[in-house]
């Protein structure tokens, strides 16, 4: 069983996909480990350490690997370089790229979509959305308080008393509770607000005060498997305004709201950003898919009216060694149930519902129900 550690072919992603760490518990499994020669010096991880965790160092790693696992989906032009069969484990990005999805089955890949993960107890520790959206959550309030010309906490000098910032939460994920806990954290002045009852108590506990419109759609807003559900045009437009009233009191405002499978919601109008004194920031952590913010740019920082909007694109990635570190005890987690301990070789129960959640393609063609052809399915 021959696992391999691929590079990235994307640039500007510094995350790695397996530390010394995981390397020593797949070789305790039986395993050869082979890391991509320079794989993990965005992470601070040398190949030295790699090798002195008992793993080869290589530069065509993934012809002869049995598994590879890798940050982002393979690119089209690395199809070529696995062999036939090989199980590919990475954050897939398959909502809206059937055809990338359709490329890997032609290739004749088992592919596993670690963002797909069931959200029961079992899964936990895979849970890539998790251990990433929470570091992004941490990042975000960092990033913002960079942008910010002023300080976060309250200070009483001799020379007069800064305020306390005033910080927004909007979505009260992992990303968000986390940003609450770090805002909270700094000294700022913390409310939240999302469309899932659950969450006020959670936004309560970490010392944050709750903002939202709480009728009955409202208390029926979340799905069995704790996802925010889409809301009525009525509710969006009730929501929104007293959300308008709100923002226009904020120095710092960190947008989390993603739906799977969907654009993100709009939920900062350019109305609402010209609102908004000059100098305050919006983080917008959902711009990879669309935006929560309109006047929101990926990759960039916009300046509007004097309000910065900051579209950084992946926001976890910008702390590459934790969230390599949690990303790779995710991915071992995972691998971990797909291998037979006392035959030391891979052997995938397709009745488990861990993989049935996750697999994408097999025996060249796409079994994930979610994104099989229409005809198919």
């Amino acid at each position: 069983m021959r696992i391999a550690i691929a590079a990235e072919a994307d640039v500007a992603e510094p995350r790695v996909a397996a530390t010394p760490e995981t390397v020593k518990k797949f070789k305790a499994l039986g395993a050869e480990v082979v890391v991509a020669r320079g794989a993990g010096l965005a992470s601070g991880i040398s190949d030295a350490d790699y090798q002195a965790a008992g793993a080869e160092i290589g530069d065509d790693v993934s012809k002869t690997a049995d598994l590879v696992l890798k940050v982002r989906r393979p690119a089209p032009n690395e199809l070529s370089n696995y062999k036939n069969g090989a199980l590919i484990v990475a954050i897939m990005d398959p909502y809206g790229n059937e055809a990338a999805l359709k490329q890997m089955a032609d290739a004749g890949l088992v592919a596993f979509a670690m963002e797909l993960m069931p959200r029961i107890t079992r899964a936990q520790s895979m849970d890539v959305l998790s251990s990433q959206a929470n570091l992004a959550g941490y990042r975000a309030v960092i990033d913002a308080a960079g942008e910010y010309g002023r300080a976060l906490p309250m200070m009483m000098t001799a020379a007069g008393t800064v305020p306390a910032a005033k910080v927004f939460i909007m979505g009260v994920g992992v990303a968000g509770l986390q940003a609450i806990a770090t805002a909270r954290r700094l000294g700022g002045i913390v409310t939240a607000t999302d469309v899932r009852p659950a969450t006020k108590e959670q936004v309560e506990s970490l010392g944050a005060k709750f903002l939202a419109v709480e009728d009955d759609e409202f208390k029926n807003a979340q799905t069995a498997g704790g996802y925010a559900k889409e809301m009525s045009k009525e509710y969006q437009a009730k929501q929104a305004a007293l959300v308008a009233e709100h923002i226009k009191k904020q120095d710092i405002v960190i947008t989390t709201a993603l739906i799977p499978g969907r654009p993100a919601p709009r939920l900062i109008s350019k109305e609402m950003v010209a609102s908004m004194r000059p100098g305050s920031v919006i983080i917008d952590l959902a711009v990879e898919r669309g935006g929560n913010v309109e006047g929101a740019k990926p990759g960039t920082v916009a300046v509007v009216g004097g309000v910065r909007i900051v579209g950084h694109l992946n926001v976890a990635g910008r702390l590459p060694a934790s969230a390599s570190a949690l990303y790779a005890k995710n991915l071992y987690t995972f691998v971990e149930t797909l291998i037979d301990k006392k035959e030391k070789k891979l052997a995938i129960n397709w009745d488990d519902e861990i993989v049935k959640g996750t697999a994408l393609t097999r025996d060249g063609a796409i079994i994930h129900p979610n994104f099989m052809p229409k005809t198919a399915a």
